[in-house]
This record gives C-alpha cells, structure tokens and sequence, in this order.
C-alpha cells in the first residue's frame, strides 16, 4: 500500500490549474502551425497566426490564453492500493483548484446552484472523475472547460439501425449548428455506447487523447479521420469567419453497450483545449 498526502494532490492541482490555462499543449501548437501552413484563406491563416501568437505570450508572460478558464474538470487515475491521508481527496482536490485559480489570477466563473446563480468566487466545486486502475499509481489530469464550447456540445439517444450514417449525421449536424461559437478550429471528442451519461463522459475523456493519435480501432479510425474531412469541407473556419480549417482533430472513444441502443456523446473543445497533467 502507497501512502500519498492530500497536501500534495492539492499542490499537483493549483499547478496544473495555473499550467492549463497559461500553456497550450504541444500537440494542439504543433498542428495549429501545421494547419497554418496548408490553409489556403489568407483570413483563416492570419486568424490561426494570431491563436499562435496569443499561445506564445501566455507562455512567455505567464498569463491566461482565454478569459474564460472554465469550469475545472479533474480526472483521477487512482491505483487500487493507494491511500490517501491526511485528509478526504476531493476537499484536497478542491483546495488545490481554490489556490491555482487565486494565485494564477484566473476568473472564477463557478455559481453554487443553477438557478439562484452566485458565484461560489472560488471556482470550486471542480467536476471530479474516478478511474480504479491496478497497482499503486495516481495520476491526474486537470482540464479547465469553457462553455463557449461546452455549450455547443450534445447528446443523442440513437438506435442501432441508425448505425454508422446516424452517427455521422448526429456529429455533422451539431458542428454545423455551432458555427463559429466554440471558437474553432475546435478538438471534438465523441463517446459512442454505453449508457446515456457514460458517452458523454467519454466524449469529454477524448479531447484529451494527443492530436494526431488515431483509435487502435480500424473501424473507428477510419471513422475519425472521415468526420473530421467532412467537418472541415463544412467552411465554418478559423473562428467562423471560413476556410477549410475548422476541427483540428476528432477523437472517438467507444464502450459496450445494450442490444437496444446507441448512444452518441459530442463534447466540442476549443482551439485551447486547455488541459495539463501530473503523477504523484
């Protein structure tokens, strides 16, 4: 058994919480400047050339990409023979977003209820998800989601004689509703089976999968790389204002489901996708 203190989960997330929203991730950069070299709209390769400039500052100075730094969403890779002591994770967890979002100057954009809607001025409480994993490892992934994008994203309850065409239609048509909004060129992460909130978990999980990194799945990479072709024939471009740049990558991951069903998740993330990670 491995003993981690909660003192430390809660300084690995306040830096992981400043690192996401200063530092694009090097997949996202690297395939920004690819795509700016291919963009044939002299519009879209200015907006691309300006997202980079925007990235290489926040690097440089230490300061947020995006004024909006989300709502944090944490993923926890835990070993089944960790312990944790010295006090309950998710507290520990939830200190770390409250000190990362005060020390980093990051805007708290987190209300404690729906409907009466005031800022808890903190950011907390973060989005948590758990994964049991064998052995004694920890990992954490920290993910600051906006909701330009957020809000654009989607859910259906497909059956299966909707089959592949159902579910490129469903994805096809959620993009093109989203135009411009999720400040493209956007990372869409797609979850297919399972249950209804098990796709959309997985369509979260994905946009954190590297750019460039297709399914170990034939059938789904081939799926991948045929939605994202026809993503970016839709024209939405760089910010909406056109081109052929729109989705950087789309990211599908899939889980079992019942012989009655198929449902598809669609989490769109921005050209940020902010998200940093660490172990422990």
């Amino acid at each position: 058994m491995r003993e981690i203190k909660a003192a430390k989960i809660t300084e690995l997330v306040e830096r992981l919480c400043i690192e996401a929203c200063y530092v694009l991730s090097r997949d996202i950069y690297t395939r920004l400047v690819e795509r700016s070299n291919v963009e044939k709209s002299p519009l879209a390769r200015q907006i691309i050339g300006t997202i980079i400039q925007n990235a290489d500052i926040a690097k440089n100075e230490q300061c947020p990409m995006c004024q909006d730094t989300g709502m944090t969403v944490v993923f926890i890779e835990m070993g089944q023979d960790v312990h944790i002591t010295g006090g309950f994770i998710e507290d520990a967890i939830n200190q770390g977003v409250r000190q990362g979002y005060s020390k980093g100057y990051l805007r708290k954009s987190v209300v404690r209820d729906p409907i009466d809607r005031v800022n808890t001025t903190d950011n907390t409480p973060a989005i948590i998800h758990y994964e049991m994993v064998p052995g004694d490892r920890f990992h954490i992934t920290v993910s600051p989601k906006g909701f330009g994008s957020e809000n654009k994203s989607g859910l259906q309850m497909l059956t299966p004689s909707a089959g592949i065409a159902g579910i490129k239609k469903f994805v096809i048509d959620t993009i093109r509703h989203a135009g411009g909004n999720p400040c493209p060129p956007i990372i869409v992460g797609i979850g297919i089976g399972g249950t209804m909130e098990r796709a959309a978990y997985l369509s979260k999980k994905a946009l954190l999968r590297p750019v460039g990194s297709e399914s170990h799945d034939p059938t789904i990479a081939q799926l991948e790389r045929e939605l994202l072709n026809e993503i970016n024939k839709l024209g939405i471009g760089p910010c909406g204002f056109g081109g052929s740049t729109t989705a950087l990558a789309v990211n599908i991951l899939t889980n079992a489901t019942h012989i009655a069903g198929l449902p598809v998740a669609v989490n769109i993330g921005c050209h940020a996708t902010r998200h940093a990670e660490g172990d422990l």
